[in-house]
């Protein structure tokens, strides 16, 4: 048996949890830059928490310039808030966006240089400024990963950064502060978690060599396992409820804690296919990664099957599809994936969001080129398995033959 995770070193998750953040800054700091998406500047949960600081001797400073999908003058520019205020700890509230404009911020403050010297595995030469994350999201798990996305306009794509250092000190989950996001933003964030849990659980297996290797992406093991199925039953139990009823604090629960847990599985595990191909989906439609991942996982499940009947028999059985041979739960479970994605109102084919059809052999191509993403895959992802995936989501149907398209690792 294998198992590893990374994680956070401290994690608080449930109702008013948010009133934990100023003893946890505390501990750790006294010299706070709050970085949180624009529309929070003037919430009410902002204003209590930086009184809440003040009443505790701590210093804080707001960063609302935030922007989504994460362009690199964005992160300069909380680079020079956190300079000019001496910060010596990072509180990020919000989306994946904000967390990661902390985890970048605080790397260029530590270690000087500009955003692209970092972009890859294990560039990050060392330790960090704690960051406390708070997502106000249920979806990215930015808030436990050692992972960051970055919108790099020269390079016409989204870029990962990923390393240990990359991991907040501690994540505080609230699922309160969910009850505001409009269900656009509840079904891309719920997309991106149960791609996240069901790329780990299916992930290429890791072994102990990984320990001495320079991976980021540890490949799945028992522990990412227990965590991404459980995901997976959150997410389905509570993710279309909260979508169609975003006051229903359960199902808001439910979704964050499979949120949580699904983090917690790819950032040691690692994601696959389907988050290696929505970089260049996203860098021409400019749809948010959401939307993308969740669109194209079932046809990466499809692509994945011959190489992960069990996990994804298991898979459909953890959304519901009871007690069935395992070879007619793997075969159902891309469609009871699509199924969900069609309940919260993603997209069905890649058409749909405007992506030009001529560009799918370049997207093949620069989605080989995530390697990180592409060498986790359980099916070796090669240009042609990569141009089949985005053929059969362009036309929106699951029925190509995966079996001709390569060996599995």
């Amino acid at each position: 048996m294998y198992a590893v995770l990374r994680s956070p070193g401290e994690i608080v998750f449930g109702r008013g949890a948010r009133r934990a953040v100023p003893a946890l800054v505390a501990a750790r700091g006294s010299r706070a830059l709050i970085i949180a998406d624009p529309f929070l500047a003037d919430s009410v949960e902002i204003g209590e928490l930086r009184t809440e600081l003040e009443a505790a001797g701590l210093r804080s400073a707001l960063f609302t310039d935030v922007v989504p999908e994460l362009p690199v003058s964005a992160i300069l520019s909380a680079v020079r808030a956190a300079a000019d205020f001496e910060a010596d700890i990072f509180i990020a509230i919000g989306g994946g966006s904000s967390i990661d404009t902390a985890k970048m911020a605080a790397v260029v403050v530590a270690h000087g240089g500009d955003v692209p010297d970092y972009y890859g595995e294990g560039n990050v030469p060392g330790p960090i400024a704690p960051i406390i994350a708070v997502p106000t999201t249920a979806g990215t798990g930015s808030e436990v990963t050692p992972v960051a996305v970055v919108t790099d306009p020269a390079r016409e794509s989204k870029i990962g950064v990923s390393s240990p250092y990359l991991i907040p000190a501690v994540a505080v989950c609230d699922p309160e502060l969910t009850l505001s996001c409009p269900p656009s933003v509840t079904a891309a964030s719920g997309a991106d978690a149960l791609s996240h849990a069901i790329e780990s659980y299916t992930a290429r297996k890791g072994e102990v060599g990984d320990l001495a290797s320079s991976r980021v992406f540890m490949g799945a093991s028992a522990l990412t396992d227990l965590l991404g199925l459980e995901a997976i039953r959150c997410l389905a139990a509570g993710l279309a409820q909260a979508y169609r009823q975003p006051d229903d604090i359960q199902a808001r629960s439910l979704t964050m804690f499979g949120s949580l847990l699904a983090g917690l599985a790819f950032g040691t595990a690692g994601t696959a296919a389907a988050h290696a191909l929505q970089y260049p989906i996203g860098a021409i439609t400019h749809t948010s990664h959401g939307v993308g991942v969740g669109l194209l996982l079932p046809h990466a499940m499809a692509l994945n099957a011959p190489a992960r009947q069990q996990e994804l028999a298991d898979v459909a059985r953890a959304m519901g599809a009871g007690d069935k041979p395992v070879n007619e739960l793997a075969d159902a479970a891309p469609r009871l994936v699509r199924e969900l994605m069609t309940q919260i109102g993603i997209p069905l084919s890649l058409e749909e969001l405007g992506f030009p059809r001529d560009r799918l052999d370049w997207a093949a191509e620069q989605g080989t080129h995530a390697k990180r993403l592409a060498d986790n895959n359980p099916v070796v992802l090669t240009v042609e398995a990569a141009r089949a995936v985005l053929e059969a989501a362009y036309a929106g149907t699951l029925s190509f033959d995966p079996e001709t398209l390569g060996a599995s690792r």
